[in-house]
């Protein structure tokens, strides 16, 4: 036998026993109806909102205040994630993750990306995407290439090529700092002072002198700008079976470094964030697996996609973070790991 209530006497009863509840929910369900016949955006509080692009309107906004007749055409590719005569300075860029990214921002448009690393001459491979970019159909030229030697570890150094690019550019927009080293297994509890201090001093100071290197060029010509710090997964989680405590420590900082530097630099408008890749196959893990052939299939059953990534993989969130497709987004880490976190 079934107990016929109607919704009215259920409703009436819920009142009496949880009258705050009830009225909370007869308040939502107001709210919401009351949504369904929204106002305008009132212009005052649209400023609010902070300076619009240049090429605004853009999205639906765009479509709201086109004319019938005016021809419509996209912006996605062509305006929020182009980089065109824009200005990068990227650190480890001789090869591996670096000039992956380097050749992205490239790609996507911009003028110079200037590649500093430690070696007095830029590698075959890194002069091979050199010519590339040179013949790539749709750039006309720009996109090139800049190499510099220097080592990220000297301050002043950095703040010099910063200067260096600003003067002869007149601009800095982008930075990424992607240098960064790898020890061998060492058990935390005899970690050799030396070592660890080598460590950090790459993977913490260098990326905070090349941040400053291109921060300081930033604020000077008043445009504002993003800088993407890559971190790791390794800064917010431990790798399984691995002694890298200098590697883990050193990532960690690098994520509150970003948070630290993107409160300081919001106001001037320069964007900081951190890139978190996961076991991605490049020069630096090659030295791993190439040699522990069993590693490949333990890294890879570590996410859910049963893979390690390519270094092309970031070309896409390294472009977004560098581009207005991201204007919003600072003090973030973009996790791109195939899932390992989610385990």
């Amino acid at each position: 036998m079934f107990l016929r209530t109607s919704s009215a006497s259920i409703s009436r009863a819920a009142l009496r026993r949880y009258p705050f509840q009830a009225a909370r929910a007869s308040f939502a369900t107001t709210r919401t109806l009351r949504s369904a016949d929204d106002s305008p955006l009132n212009e005052k509080n649209l400023k609010g909102t902070g300076p619009q692009p240049a090429y605004a309107p853009v999205g639906v906004n765009a479509a709201l205040q086109a004319a019938p007749a005016t021809p419509a055409k996209p912006t996605l590719f062509s305006h929020e994630f182009s980089l065109a005569d824009r200005v990068a300075l990227v650190s480890g860029a001789n090869r591996g993750l670096g000039l992956e990214m380097a050749m992205a921002l490239a790609e996507a448009g911009a003028r110079a990306v200037y590649c500093v690393d430690l070696p007095k001459e830029p590698s075959e491979e890194w002069k091979k995407v050199k010519e590339y970019l040179g013949r790539m159909e749709g750039l006309a030229g720009e996109g090139r290439l800049e190499y510099v030697s220097a080592d990220v570890r000297d301050q002043e150094l950095m703040w010099k090529i910063g200067e260096n690019i600003g003067h002869t550019e007149g601009r800095m927009d982008v930075c990424i700092a992607a240098a960064g080293v790898l020890k061998t297994h060492t058990s935390c509890l005899e970690y050799p002072a030396r070592q660890f201090q080598s460590v950090m001093d790459i993977n913490v100071n260098g990326v905070l002198f090349t941040a400053q290197a291109a921060g300081r060029q930033m604020d000077r010509f008043g445009n504002g700008g993003s800088i993407i710090l890559i971190a790791s997964m390794s800064g917010s989680i431990t790798n399984k079976d691995h002694a890298w405590v200098s590697y883990n420590t050193s990532k960690s900082a690098v994520l509150q470094m970003a948070r630290s530097m993107a409160c300081e630099l919001g106001p001037k408008r320069i964007r900081v964030n951190t890139l978190s890749p996961g076991h991605i196959y490049t020069n630096m893990t090659a030295a791993y697996l190439d040699t522990q052939p069993h590693l490949l299939e333990k890294w890879a059953n570590l996410n859910p996609m049963g893979r390690i990534g390519r270094p092309d993989e970031l070309r896409g969130v390294v472009t977004w973070l560098a581009s207005d497709a991201s204007s919003f987004c600072t003090g973030s880490d973009v996790l791109v790991s195939g899932g390992h976190h989610a385990w």
